[in-house]
């Protein structure tokens, strides 16, 4: 990271916030975060949980309207400040008076810190149509590694921890490529004996269709 510059968008985790700083990079935090915190506090505090989650279903909204038009970055820009901004502001507004009636240990009390502490960070996205609203499709990519992490622990040795991870890389690979991975190991494996070293990448999955089979 010694040498990037550019937008950065995470989740809230503190260990960021050396980058953050940074001159060179323009941080964004996930309103999905955002949202499933107030969603946590709804037992806690119905009224002000369910009016930030109303809120912020608003900006979610207008990232929709943005889709269905098929907007160009510079018209999706425009369209956030137009309508999301009022709604951010007014928003912000309304955390900052409920953060101080709140109870210090309550979870609508962590939910209102959480986004009063990365305000800004939240209102970055408004200002570039090619920004997303949140990380979710990056975290929707990582997540099949979150939940095997634990499966991935008992590996037995070393060698097959090794193994497995290039099995794994093969077959996000394939899913990358949208190939069938059945079809595609068959394949790699009736013809790897006959491929010379230099040409192994021939047989990776990016190079693969069926009518190789034929």
């Amino acid at each position: 990271m010694e040498n990037f510059s550019g937008y950065l968008q995470t989740d809230g985790y503190k260990g960021y916030n050396a980058l953050n700083k940074q001159s060179q990079i323009t941080s964004l935090i996930c309103w999905a975060h955002v949202r499933r915190n107030f969603d946590e506090a709804l037992k806690n505090d119905a009224s002000t949980a369910g009016t930030a989650l109303a809120l912020i279903q608003q900006l979610y909204a207008i990232e929709r309207i943005a889709k269905e038009k098929q907007l160009d970055p510079e018209q999706r820009k425009q369209l956030r400040l137009d309508e999301s901004l009022p709604v951010y502001n007014l928003l912000g507004k309304f955390i900052g008076k409920n953060l101080k009636q709140s109870l210090p240990k309550s979870t609508i009390h962590k939910a209102l810190s959480y986004a009063f502490e990365r305000w800004d960070q939240l209102g970055n996205y408004l200002y570039d149509g090619i920004l997303e609203i949140d990380n979710n499709q990056v975290e929707n990519a990582i997540r099949p590694v979150a939940i095997g992490r634990k499966n991935w622990l008992f590996a037995a040795t070393h060698e097959s921890a090794q193994r497995l991870a290039m099995m794994y890389t093969f077959m996000s690979d394939c899913k990358k490529h949208n190939v069938n991975p059945e079809l595609w190991l068959k394949y790699a494996l009736d013809n790897i004996n006959d491929t010379s070293i230099q040409k192994l990448d021939q047989l990776l999955p990016e190079n693969f269709t069926p009518s190789l089979l034929d």
